[in-house]
């Protein structure tokens, strides 16, 4: 799991650091349409590139 991986834990506050992160991550990457972060039940986040 992401949450374990990155900091060692998965508790509440641990997932809504995440959550929050990842949030502001997709904003940012939001300007770029070829870029988006898709969520993977039980595994985390993976990252898509389209590519033209």
């Amino acid at each position: 799991m992401a949450l374990k991986k990155i900091w060692g834990s998965d508790d509440y506050f641990t997932a809504r650091s995440m959550d929050v992160y990842i949030t502001k991550l997709r904003k940012f990457l939001s300007e770029d349409p070829d870029l988006n972060i898709k969520n993977i039940h039980g595994a985390g986040f993976q990252l898509i590139v389209r590519e033209d």
